[in-house]
C-alpha cells in the first residue's frame, strides 16, 4: 500500500506543456524537471504521445508534468496525436506554451491559447532559443524568455509556474472540516472478492490521513463488525462513512442519532460536484424501457465478479425502475464527448482523476442536459437512504426539496 503521505496523482497540480513541433518544449520540459523527461531531437514530431511523469517540483511541490506531442503535426496520425493533445487540456490546470523565440508566436500558438482561454485555464508563454536573440523581445506578465540549451531563466520560469499554480482554488479537505479534534470515526470497509488485495483503496486512504491531520481518531471495521463496535466503543462517533456497497446493511445497523454518509459522498464534495450530482440523482425516477445509461470509470482494473460498476450498479437499477435498460461501461480515460444518447450518467468518485478533469465531465452533461450522479448517490437514492447520508451538507440537502 502506497505510504498515507504521499501526495495521490489526482490531487497534484498538473501542468501541461504544449506547442510545434521543434519549438524545444521537449528540452524545456527536461530543464524545467532536471532529468531526461522527453526524448529530444532535431526530428520534428519525436514526442508521438502525451508523457506523464509525477514528482516534486520545487518550489512548488506534488505535481504532474505532461509533455505533449507538438499541436502542428500532420496526416493521419498527426490528426490523433492532435487529439491527444486537447484531452490533456480536459486536465491540464495550468498550461505552459512553449514558443520558438526567434519565428514569434504562430498561428498554431495562437490556436493554443484560444483553447487555453476558452477553458479557462491559466497560461504561461514561454520563448525559448532566446540565446539566439541580439536582445530579448518585450513580453507581457504571463511571459518569460528562456533557453533550455544554456539552462537560463529555468528557476525563474519554475517560479511563475509556481505563482500560478498557488493562484488556483484553495484546496477542499476531504472530511476534516466536519469533524473536530479526538472524535471518534467510524469507517466501514468491506473485504469481499472484488476488494484489493492487501490494500485499501485511495478514498479510504486519503480519508483515515485527512482524520490524523486534524486529531480525529479513525475506526475501521468490516460491516459484519459493525454493530459490536458501536456497542463497545464507549462514545458516541462523530461520525460514520461507509462503502457506497454496504450501504445498506450499514444504515440498519447505525443509530439514527449517528450522522452517516459514504466515501463516494464525500469525494463527490471533494470534486466539487456534490450539489450536481445531487439535483441529477432523481432522473432514476423517470427512467423508462430502452432507455441509455453512461456507467463512468475513472481508472481501469481487472474485473471480478460482482464488481459495482459492472455488475451491482446494473443490477440494482433494474431492481428498482422495473425497466429494461440499456447499460454502458466506460473506463479510464474513455469519456464520450456526446452525451445525448444517454438518459443519465453515472459517476465513479473519481478519486483517479484531478478536479479538473472531473469538472469538464461532469459539465459535458450539465451543457448537453444529461443528467449527472455518482456511484454513492445513486445507491442511496434507490435503498431509500439519500436524506439521511446528505444530512451533514444542509446546502445539497436543500436540493431535494424536502
Amino acid at each position: 500500500m502506497a505510504g498515507l503521505n504521499e501526495t495521490p496523482t489526482a490531487n497534484r497540480v498538473h501542468i501541461g506543456f504544449f506547442g510545434r513541433r521543434n519549438a524545444g518544449k521537449s528540452s524545456v520540459v527536461n530543464a524545467v524537471t532536471g532529468q531526461n523527461l522527453a526524448i529530444v531531437s532535431e526530428t520534428k514530431g519525436t514526442t508521438t504521445d502525451p508523457v506523464y511523469k509525477a514528482m516534486e517540483l520545487l518550489p512548488l511541490g506534488p505535481v504532474v508534468i505532461i509533455d505533449t506531442p507538438g499541436f502542428d503535426d500532420e496526416g493521419a496520425l498527426g490528426e490523433l496525436r492532435m487529439q491527444k493533445t486537447k484531452e490533456v487540456l480536459q486536465k491540464t490546470d495550468v498550461a505552459v506554451l512553449v514558443v520558438d523565440a526567434v519565428e514569434g508566436l504562430c498561428a498554431c500558438d495562437e490556436e493554443l491559447i484560444r483553447l487555453f482561454e476558452a477553458r479557462n485555464i491559466l497560461y504561461l508563454v514561454v520563448y525559448n532559443k532566446s540565446d539566439l536573440l541580439a536582445e530579448a523581445p518585450a513580453t507581457k506578465a504571463n511571459a518569460i524568455c528562456v533557453s533550455a540549451l544554456e539552462k537560463t531563466g529555468i528557476d525563474a520560469l519554475k517560479e511563475k509556474i509556481a505563482q500560478m499554480a498557488m493562484r488556483q482554488e484553495p484546496e477542499r479537505q476531504l472530511v476534516g472540516d466536519l469533524v473536530r479534534e479526538n472524535d471518534f470515526v467510524v469507517l466501514v470497509v468491506p473485504i469481499d472478492k472484488a476488494a484489493p488485495k492487501g490494500r485499501l483503496i485511495l478514498p479510504q486512504q486519503q480519508t483515515i490521513r485527512d482524520l490524523l491531520d486534524v486529531g480525529a481518531v479513525s475506526i475501521v471495521v468490516k460491516e459484519t463488525e459493525l454493530k459490536q463496535t458501536l456497542a463497545s466503543l464507549g462514545k458516541e462517533p462523530a461520525l460514520l462513512i461507509t462503502d457506497s456497497q454496504v450501504f445498506a446493511r450499514v444504515h440498519a445497523d447505525t443509530p439514527v442519532n449517528i450522522p452517516l454518509t459514504s466515501f463516494s459522498i464525500l469525494m463527490a464534495r471533494y470534486k466539487g460536484f456534490l450539489n450536481t450530482a445531487v439535483a441529477g440523482v432523481a432522473a432514476i425516477e423517470k427512467l423508462q424501457d430502452g432507455d441509455s445509461i453512461l456507467i463512468s470509470e475513472a481508472c481501469t482494473h481487472h474485473r471480478q465478479c460482482e464488481d459495482i460498476g459492472s455488475v451491482k450498479l446494473p443490477r440494482w437499477l433494474q431492481d428498482y425502475t422495473g425497466k429494461q435498460l440499456r447499460i454502458e461501461l466506460t473506463a479510464g480515460r474513455t469519456y464520450p464527448e456526446d452525451l445525448s444518447p444517454y438518459a443519465l450518467v453515472i459517476h465513479c468518485g473519481a478519486c483517479m482523476i484531478n478536479e479538473r478533469e472531473m469538472q469538464y465531465r461532469m459539465q459535458r452533461a450539465v451543457e448537453q442536459s444529461v443528467p449527472f450522479t455518482n456511484y454513492g448517490l445513486a445507491i442511496a437514492y434507490m435503498q431509500g437512504i439519500l436524506k439521511r447520508s446528505l444530512e451533514i451538507f444542509p446546502d445539497a440537502l436543500a436540493l431535494l426539496g424536502e
